[in-house]
Parts: C-alpha cells; structure tokens; sequence
C-alpha cells in the first residue's frame, strides 16, 4: 500500500515514475531497517539493473523532503533511510541487524523542558534514537 502512495506522490510533485524509481521505493518501502543509499542501490539493481547510485541519492532526498522517509543516523557514522513515523516518534535501531522500531516518547517532554530550562535554549526540535539488541538478537 505505502508503495502506491508514494509512487503517487512523488509523480504529483513532478517525479517521473520511471523503473529504477519504483525499484527504489519498494526496496525502502517493505524494509524493516535501515538502508543506507548504497544498500538501496545494491538491492534495487537486482529489479532494476541500468540504476545509477545519483537516482537512489536524488529519490530518497525527495521521499525524505516529502515525509515518506526519515534519516537515521547510526553510530558507524552512515546514515540510512527507513519509513518515517506517525507523527512524533523516535527510533530503536538493532545493533546486529539493523532492524528498526518506531516508539511514542512523550514522556520526554518534561526532560526536554528541563533541558531548556538549565541552558536557556529554546528547543525547537530532537531526536531521539537509542541503540541495543532487539528481542531475535539478544
């Protein structure tokens, strides 16, 4: 479902659907971790194998800009993409598999203001992602 909506999207905001296109969405749509542009490429050269690395780059930035995909940042120091959240939600990622959860973090506005309150920022945005085994990986 997510990959017709988001073929639909982007050909409303002036992408053409091309082969490699749909190749990369699907990847990054039915994944359950985080691929990095270069696993996106690997992957969907197998659907698709004339896919040139600067499309995977210049179609996740578009599914990034339109809130289809959010940027994950992994302590290797590579970032990865995966399927952004409903609303405001932070990330557990599986350091052995790389596997993803998205998680409601509420409770951490009162740290967040206190946070504020002691350094006199005025915190306009975070995130939130934390790091362990996940439950097949422990």
């Amino acid at each position: 479902m997510a990959t017709k909506s988001w073929l639909t999207q982007l050909q409303d905001n002036g992408y053409r659907l091309t082969g490699a296109r749909r190749a990369i969405v699907e990847i990054i749509a039915d994944s359950r971790r985080a691929l990095t542009p270069v696993e996106v490429y690997d992957a969907a050269r197998d659907q698709y194998p004339a896919l040139g690395l600067v499309t995977v780059y210049r179609t996740l930035e578009k599914l990034e800009e339109l809130g289809l995909i959010q940027r994950v940042h992994q302590p290797k120091g590579c970032q990865a993409f995966i399927t952004a959240g409903k609303g405001h939600q932070h990330l557990l990622l599986c350091n052995k598999c790389g596997r993803t959860t998205l998680f409601d973090g509420d409770d951490i506005d009162q740290f967040i203001k206190s946070v504020a309150k002691k350094t006199g920022y005025r915190i306009t945005e975070h995130w939130l992602q934390l790091f362990g085994l996940c439950e097949d990986c422990k």
